[in-house]
């Protein structure tokens, strides 16, 4: 399907080019059909390190969930951490 494409604006800044992105649908302007799949193996995630003070009794307990979960207990933090956020 040879389908004429919309010519994309200049931006001058990325805050520019998000909010044309957020109320503008990117089908009439990138032909989906010729995209390939790529790998990034080198990207990491991006994070930053926190120290936490917890008591004690709380971590073994956090601990113990995890090793019923087969997880680290840091992941599990994590886990339950986006769980809370994203529930509001």
């Amino acid at each position: 399907m040879n389908k004429k494409r919309k010519t994309l604006p200049s931006f001058k800044n990325e805050e520019q080019e998000r909010a044309f992105w957020e109320s503008h649908d990117s089908a009439g302007y990138v032909d989906w059909s010729r995209g390939e799949r790529v790998r990034f193996p080198n990207l990491k995630p991006s994070s930053r390190a926190i120290s936490l003070r917890l008591p004690v009794d709380l971590l073994e307990r956090i601990k113990t969930a995890a090793n019923k979960r087969d997880v680290p207990y840091q992941s599990l933090i994590k886990i339950w951490l986006a769980e809370k956020v994203d529930a509001g």
